[in-house]
């Protein structure tokens, strides 16, 4: 994990940042846990100008998030092939290490940008700024982000997207929403990815996943999809598509709409409880907000 976000801090040795604990301060003096939040803080501010910057060019972000292997990017190669004609499309691609993932995507005729992490376990605002000096966003309808595989901490990051995507892959285990609440909380839309495999998979079962997902109070539809075997992707196109008009919906009245970022996860990262809780309002630039459905969608 990641020291520069505080990916290491624990519920086992927080204790040890706060006040009176033996890591309270820096070497500099500085108390810890505020060098934690100033770097937050420093995030939200560059998470908004990037935000500002897909709106200016009428673009939707979306952030995909999973553990690793679970089919981002086979998801974002079939998208491409089915949607090129509708959409002009660009990836954002997030690893510690290879460019092998942009490299697949730039196959398929789509502008793609790599970031190496290196040990960070988790995109974050400044990074994507730094993505997006090489990206022509004039063209460009939609903007894929496929975070690092990682079921925490990208859940907890504004990247200035506007749409979080999870995917669950159905060789990972039904019970993951439950184990890893917060980033399924974060979810707009739930992708049950590799069905193709289901009838040879016995102890993966749908419905209990969605199950899982509806005790953590969230209403994100679930979607099941083979992006190998291209089967059962119009669901997943009709909710792009229905995002996308909702966005432009939204810019031509003024408004944003802000990513779900999970205060659990933050305060794995050093933050309040209250830090950097966004909600699925969207706002506009005067800070007023407009509740979701009143613009028809989730």
């Amino acid at each position: 994990m990641c020291n520069t976000c505080g990916c290491n801090v624990t519920e086992g040795n927080a204790h040890l940042i706060r006040a009176g604990g033996t890591l309270a301060t820096t070497e500099d003096g500085k108390a810890a846990i505020q060098v934690l939040k100033s770097l937050l803080s420093e995030n939200d501010h560059q998470a908004a100008h990037n935000r500002a910057h897909f709106d200016a060019h009428q673009v939707l972000a979306i952030n995909l998030m999973s553990s690793p292997g679970a089919g981002k990017t086979a998801l974002l190669e079939a998208t491409i092939d089915d949607l090129r004609q509708e959409f002009n499309i660009a990836v954002i691609e997030g690893d510690l290490e290879t460019e092998n993932d942009a490299q697949r995507i730039r196959l398929k005729g789509v502008p793609a940008v790599q970031i190496v992490t290196g040990t960070a376990c988790h995109l974050d605002a400044h990074l994507v700024h730094q993505a997006l000096h090489s990206l022509d966003l004039t063209a460009i309808d939609l903007v894929f982000i496929e975070n690092v595989g990682n079921l925490v901490c990208p859940a907890s990051f504004d990247l200035g997207h506007h749409r979080n995507v999870t995917l669950l892959s159905t060789t990972e285990g039904d019970d993951k929403p439950a184990k890893y609440p917060v980033m399924f909380r974060a979810a707009d839309v739930v992708l049950l990815t590799k069905t193709d495999l289901l009838a040879v998979l016995d102890d993966f079962s749908p419905e209990k996943a969605e199950n899982h997902l509806r005790h953590l109070a969230s209403q994100a539809p679930v979607l099941a999809v083979s992006a190998r075997k291209q089967s059962n992707l119009n669901a997943w196109y009709d909710w792009l598509r229905a995002e996308i008009a909702a966005q432009r919906t939204r810019l031509s009245q003024g408004l944003t709409a802000l990513p779900a970022m999970q205060p659990e996860g933050q305060r794995l990262h050093g933050g309040d409880a209250g830090h950097h809780h966004h909600s699925h309002d969207h706002h506009d630039h005067h800070g007023h907000s407009d509740h979701p459905h009143s613009l028809g969608i989730k």
